[in-house]
C-alpha cells in the first residue's frame, strides 16, 4: 500500500490551520492538491488565442469523489472547487453494534464508477473499519484505481487498511 504523508509546506501550513479551535469551514475544505498530483495526462489540441496549440488534460473518465457520510461531506466542496468536473458518489456507513464492524446503509455511485479514479474522502481514519468497508464496496462495483484522502490517521487504522487493501493509495 502506498501511503503518502504530505510534507509540502503549503499542505503543512493548512494542516496547522485545521488544528485551530476556531477553524473556518472554508479552510477545512481546501486540501485536495497533493492527492491528485499523479493523475494521468494526455495531449489535446485546442484553438488558442494565437492559433492551434497542444495542451495537457486529465485522461479518461477522470474522478469520482466519494465522501463517507457524514463527516466526508465537509471535505467535498473543497475537492470540487479544485476539480469541478469530478462526479460525486456517496457511501453511508455505520457501526453494527453487535459485530462492531462497519456496514453500508446507503450507496449511490455514478453509473460508470468502474471507469473512474475513486477518491474516498473522510477527515478521520481511526480503526479502519469504515474505510475497509468503503473500499470493499467500490471494488465490488468494479473500481480499479482507488485513492483515499484523510486529514488525520491512527497507525492502527492504517495497518488495517493496508492489510485488507495493499493496492490502495492513501494520502
Amino acid at each position: 500500500m502506498a501511503i503518502h504523508e504530505i510534507r509540502h509546506p503549503l499542505i503543512r501550513h493548512k494542516l496547522g490551520l485545521l488544528r485551530r479551535a476556531d477553524i473556518s469551514t472554508k479552510n477545512f475544505r481546501e486540501l485536495a492538491h497533493e492527492a491528485t498530483k499523479d493523475l494521468p495526462m494526455v495531449e489535446h489540441d485546442i484553438n488558442g488565442w494565437n492559433g492551434a496549440v497542444t495542451v495537457d488534460r486529465i485522461a479518461g473518465k477522470k474522478i469520482t469523489v466519494v465522501p463517507i457520510l457524514r463527516a466526508g461531506i465537509g471535505m467535498l466542496d473543497g475537492f470540487l472547487n479544485l476539480i469541478p468536473s469530478a462526479k460525486v458518489s456517496v457511501l453511508g456507513l455505520e457501526r453494527d453494534e453487535e459485530t462492531l464492524e462497519a456496514r453500508t446503509y446507503y450507496k449511490k455511485l455514478v453509473p460508470d464508477v468502474q471507469n473512474r479514479i475513486a477518491m474516498i474522502i473522510d477527515p478521520m481514519l481511526a480503526t479502519g473499519s469504515s474505510l475497509v468497508a468503503a473500499i470493499d464496496v467500490l471494488k465490488a462495483s468494479g473500481c480499479k484505481d482507488i485513492r483515499v484522502m484523510v486529514l488525520v490517521a491512527a497507525p492502527e487504522g492504517i495497518k488495517r487498511v493496508e492489510a485488507a487493501h495493499p493496492d490502495v493509495i492513501m494520502f
